[in-house]
């Protein structure tokens, strides 16, 4: 809670165009700590209803649970991976609070649609923003789309420290006053707690490194819509199923790239044999996990069908030309 921290969530809410950023300890907390703001203010209660869509990364959900809530899971749009918005209306009850759309592997999920079905319902739009940071809808940076926004700089992130580090971002005062305090043990003044708060503050450390990273991050995003665009160009084979470029390019910063394939652990064998290495984001839904078997009995036929099916290839700023021609020629050569 120093200068550097300080100085990094100025430099965090002037790029977001957000009024307020505020430092916490990691992607999780962030989204904990925004639904826990809105119980502190009364807005939202303990039982209330999330929705939340179902082939996000459990982080999503733990930020739900952890906070007496109840996440209500909505398929996914087969196309671009992100909740399918159509489908949220049917989704909501009396009990519903907020939504939470989740922009996954990069790309940002928002219509005028959503935010119409929100004011309707009088519902919050909670971003987690963990996976999309630089990205854009109309002009408007993800991470200010909703009221608030959970961000994550895990190692692996776009924008990624040297360890475990989150942010909120919010223009409300209010929620922004509170969130400070909750991770701050509750307090607002040395010694004098308001709030049953947690220890969820950034590092000095961890805030300088992501104060000199953020510098270059549009930079480095454009480089992964490079690489993202030559695959989608050159990769050319019946078996794998290719992402979507959006018809925006700034719509998507590419934190994975991730394909489909009935053959994943063929074709990951296959290119773990030639040197490439490759990760599946996510095999297994957080409905089917062991940490929630009261959900366990719900199907999501298209969330299940992408966590059987999906596999993601090398996406980085620091690929080289040559590299990422090699991950062409050897998926382009893929026998099954």
């Amino acid at each position: 809670m120093g200068e550097e921290v300080k100085n990094f969530e100025n430099k965090l809410s002037q790029y977001i165009g957000a009024k307020h950023a505020i430092g916490v300890a990691n992607g999780l907390d962030a989204l904990r700590l925004i639904l826990r703001g809105y119980i502190e203010l009364g807005i939202i209660e303990q039982g209330d209803e999330v929705i939340v869509p179902a082939n996000t990364y459990i982080a999503s959900v733990l930020g739900i649970t952890d906070n007496g809530l109840i996440p209500v899971f909505v398929e996914p749009d087969i196309a671009s991976y992100n909740i399918d918005i159509s489908k949220i209306e049917a989704a909501i009850t009396l009990k519903t609070k907020a939504i939470m759309i989740v922009h996954l592997y990069g790309q940002v999920v928002f219509s005028e649609d959503l935010k119409a079905l929100a004011n309707k319902h009088n519902l919050k739009i909670i971003e987690d923003n963990a996976q999309a940071i630089g990205a854009e809808y109309n002009g408007i940076k993800s991470g200010n789309l909703g009221n608030a926004a959970g961000f994550s700089f895990y190692p692996g992130k776009n924008l990624g420290a040297l360890g475990d580090a989150g942010a909120v971002t919010t223009n409300n005062d209010a929620l922004a006053k509170a969130i400070r305090a909750l991770a701050n043990y509750g307090s607002d003044e040395k010694y004098v707690n308001i709030y049953q708060g947690l220890n969820s503050r950034l590092d000095e450390i961890q805030a300088a490194v992501l104060d000199v990273k953020l510098k270059y991050l549009d930079v480095e995003n454009e480089r992964r819509r490079e690489i993202a665009k030559f695959y989608i160009e050159n990769i050319n084979h019946p078996d794998i199923i290719l992402p979507q470029y959006p018809d925006n390019k700034n719509a998507h910063v590419w934190h994975v790239f991730v394909i489909r394939t009935k053959e994943r652990t063929r074709l990951q064998q296959y290119l773990a044999w030639n040197d490439i290495q490759t990760l599946i984001h996510y095999p297994t839904p957080p409905t089917k996990q062991k940490a929630y078997t009261k959900y366990n009995h719900l199907s999501f036929p298209i969330t299940e069908q992408i966590h059987d099916e999906v596999l993601s290839l090398p996406i980085s700023s620091v690929l080289t030309n040559e590299e990422v021609q090699k991950v062409v020629d050897t998926l382009n050569n893929y026998t099954n």
